[in-house]
């Protein structure tokens, strides 16, 4: 939905994109004389109306128009982030009516497994340049690594590793936070930044000097971090502070 490109939209499109109903209930509001536009009753739904500039009452109530909607979830596991999936519960699936309404999809992928920041949205503009292979945004995990993870592994990471399709990484910031012996192996506990979003990427890379992942989280995108009081499967709206943090 474009609120510039165009100065009006139907008063219909306006109140169900703000999640107040469907179109034929937008339309019942509409002849029980609930709606009114600038204090005259409407009496079409798919009249034309400024969404910014007109005042819109729904039974009293001001409807406040806003054309996008960003959203961090603290993904859990087990969940799928996609639109939709004809077998697993999806990251759609957590969020309000009210929220859906907006259409929102997520900005990029977190794997089934994984959990942590994962960015909602219906603007496409960000999401794009979010995306975009061009501008390398970085983005921060932590994992559990079966395996000794050492110095020579930063540094190999700092130079990109060779993936096993003979894709070569972008250099990788991989921080050592902790090691601990649980029997016979060794966990890692890692913090890792990288500025590509291949498949599976940091399995990879950790497959790729013969280590394995066992526990994966997302905790930072460009400049906004995960929040830490949101539990697994939690959400919220971005602040303005956050929403301009991810654009620069």
């Amino acid at each position: 939905m474009s609120g510039k490109g165009r100065s009006t939209l139907r008063l219909d499109k306006v109140l169900t994109h703000m999640g107040y109903g469907s179109r034929s209930e937008i339309k019942k509001y509409v002849k029980q004389g609930w709606i009114t536009v600038n204090g005259v009753r409407a009496k079409d739904s798919g009249m034309h109306v400024h969404p910014e500039t007109d005042v819109i009452l729904l039974d009293g109530e001001q409807v406040v128009y806003r054309e996008f909607i960003y959203v961090m979830l603290h993904k859990p596991p087990g969940v799928v982030s996609a639109t939709e999936d004809n077998r697993d519960r999806t990251v759609l699936d957590l969020l309000e009516p009210e929220m859906l309404a907006f259409e929102p999809f997520p900005v990029g992928r977190l794997d089934k497994d994984t959990e942590g920041l994962l960015l909602l949205t219906n603007d496409g503009k960000l999401a794009h340049e979010l995306l975009s292979p061009k501008r390398h945004v970085p983005k921060t995990y932590t994992a559990l690594v079966q395996g000794d993870v050492n110095d020579a592994d930063v540094e190999r990471f700092a130079k990109g590793v060779t993936l096993d399709d003979g894709y070569v990484t972008l250099p990788g910031e991989l921080v050592v936070l902790e090691r601990e012996r649980q029997g016979e192996e060794i966990i890692s506990r890692i913090e890792l930044t990288i500025h590509e979003g291949k498949f599976h990427q940091v399995k990879r890379m950790f497959q790729a000097v013969s280590k394995k992942v066992v526990y994966l989280k997302r905790i930072r995108m460009g400049n906004l971090d995960l929040d830490k009081s949101l539990k697994l499967g939690e959400y919220r709206e971005l602040t303005e502070n956050e929403l301009e943090l991810l654009r620069k």
